[in-house]
């Protein structure tokens, strides 16, 4: 059975981007899912006295040691004054002093989405710049936007021209692992 982490850039217990990782996860046949919530993971605020004065946070290093044990990543990222949310970028921050190899080399589908039209992708921009360069194996990247219009519940993704570019997103990551 192939073991899929689903991230949900933001902290907020009603993540859009939560719920779009965890769905994406779901649509790998045969996946184990551990859904890595970023609000759960508490982590201090990164910095270097931080560090110093005590050390890792054991939560980075559970995360570390979930990317070490998946097959592959799905990371939704959510969009904050154009950049990733602050609990984001605080648990990459950690998780670069455990490894500056983040995201392992591990198959990876980027996502991002948002309310508004350009489905987060200024951020994503800036992901895709930036996490090859830390182990980040971008093998897919997708762009929901308008996440209201475009997501419910029941359906998933109830837009037939974003639905069958996801599904080859998705056929992508599975063609990786």
């Amino acid at each position: 059975m192939l073991k899929v982490i689903a991230l949900g850039g933001s902290n907020s217990t009603k993540s859009i981007n939560k719920k779009l990782a965890v769905y994406a996860a779901n649509q790998v046949a045969n996946a184990e899912v551990t859904v890595v919530d970023l609000k759960e993971l508490d982590l201090p605020m990164f910095g270097i006295d931080e560090e110093a004065i005590h050390g890792i946070p054991a939560n980075a290093h559970k995360l570390n040691r979930l990317i070490a044990a998946t097959d592959g990543l799905i990371i939704s990222l959510a969009e904050h004054n154009g950049c990733y949310s602050a609990a984001f970028k605080n648990a990459y921050d950690w998780l670069s002093r455990i490894d500056g190899k983040v995201w392992q080399n591990k198959p990876m589908l980027l996502m991002g989405t948002s309310p508004g039209a350009r489905g987060a992708q200024t951020v994503l921009g800036i992901a895709l710049a930036g996490f090859p360069r830390l182990g980040g194996n971008i093998v897919a990247d997708f762009s929901f936007p308008s996440f209201e219009d475009n997501f419910s519940d029941q359906e998933g993704i109830n837009n037939p021209e974003l639905k069958t570019v996801f599904d080859s997103k998705i056929e992508s990551l599975v063609k990786a692992l």
